[in-house]
C-alpha cells in the first residue's frame, strides 16, 4: 500500500502525532501542535485513516455533556502508521537534500 503525498501539511501531521505516539489527540489539539487550521487537518487526518496509520474514536458522551462543549474526536497514530511515518518523513527529507537536476550542487545555475 502506498503513502500519502508528503506535502509540507502532511508532514507537519505525521510530525504532531509522531511527538507522543501512544497519546491520543482531539482535532483542534493537533491543529495546534502543527500550526495548521483545520480545513487543513481534517482531511489529511482522514486519508491517514483510510491508509491505516491513524486511528479515531468519538469521545464518552457523558465526558463532553458533563463538560458542556462539543464531542471530540480522538486521533492516536498506529504502530504501523508510525513505522511508515518515519520512513516516509526520512524520504521527504533526503529528497529536499538532493540538487534540482540542471543545478550544480551549489545550489547555482550550471
Amino acid at each position: 500500500m502506498s503513502g500519502p503525498r508528503m506535502t509540507l501539511q502532511t508532514q507537519l501531521v505525521l510530525r504532531a502525532l509522531l511527538e507522543g505516539p501512544a497519546k491520543e489527540c482531539y482535532g483542534l489539539e493537533l491543529c495546534a501542535l502543527a500550526g495548521l487550521p483545520s480545513g487543513t487537518m481534517y482531511p489529511i487526518l482522514a486519508r491517514l485513516e483510510q491508509l491505516g496509520w491513524v486511528d479515531s474514536a468519538w469521545e464518552d458522551p457523558a465526558v463532553h455533556e458533563e463538560t458542556g462543549r462539543p464531542r471530540r474526536r480522538f486521533y492516536r497514530i498506529t504502530e504501523d502508521g508510525a513505522g511508515q511515518a518515519r520512513k516516509a518523513l526520512a524520504r521527504s527529507y533526503r529528497a529536499r537534500k538532493q540538487p534540482l537536476p540542471g543545478w550544480g550542487a551549489d545550489g547555482g545555475v550550471p
